[in-house]
């Protein structure tokens, strides 16, 4: 049997680059059309890879699976998976979280841009922990723009200790005096 050592390393690297990335399994031929190689090649290429990772008993697997194939924890490391996410949940938000989690808080339902306009930074990544931390979720679409709206979760409330968002401090005392202004400006 090829080890994964012995085909061409562009080829493997390329197919393991795509696949860290993928949150789905990815068809052979997507990777191929990607890779612009022959499918053939393509599927023999990600078996030698499967058989290489488990020779080894490394912390992950590649597996065929729903059409596709995608890196996976291996059974026995699930445990200490599970303990290693659910314990990043209690890691604390930083400044432009915080920030973010705010103008969702007070603006809702908002789009990504909007966050990003009023906090003057792009936001995509604190958005997507937010999301994957459970405090913030998808509220539909802006009917005129397409763009996915956000609004804060019932988990938020509960972090938060707070029963609705009408206990939410108001933000008057905090803001200048020509807010309006300003407001109108960025729109």
């Amino acid at each position: 049997m090829t080890s994964p050592d012995e085909f061409e390393p562009d080829l493997r690297n390329s197919l393991e680059a795509i696949l860290l990335v993928a949150d789905e399994p990815v068809p052979v031929v997507m990777l191929a059309q990607v890779l612009e190689r022959p499918r053939d090649e393509i599927a023999a290429a990600l078996k030698e890879l499967a058989v290489f990772y488990d020779e080894r008993q490394r912390g992950f697997d590649l597996r065929e699976i729903a059409g596709g194939w995608r890196f996976y924890t291996r059974e026995e490391y699930a445990p200490l998976v599970e303990r290693f996410v659910r314990d990043g949940q209690e890691v604390r938000l930083t400044q432009a979280a915080l920030e973010t989690l705010a103008v969702v808080a007070y603006r809702q339902p908002v789009s990504r841009a909007r966050v990003s306009a009023v906090r003057g930074v792009n936001c995509d990544g604190v958005m997507r922990t937010l999301t994957l931390r459970g405090l913030v979720e998808e509220a539909g679409t802006d009917h005129e723009t397409g763009a996915i709206l956000y609004r804060t979760t019932g988990y938020f409330l509960e972090r938060l200790g707070l029963a609705s968002l009408d206990e939410l401090p108001d933000l008057a005392p905090f803001l200048p005096d020509n807010i309006e202004d300003i407001d109108d400006e960025q729109r």
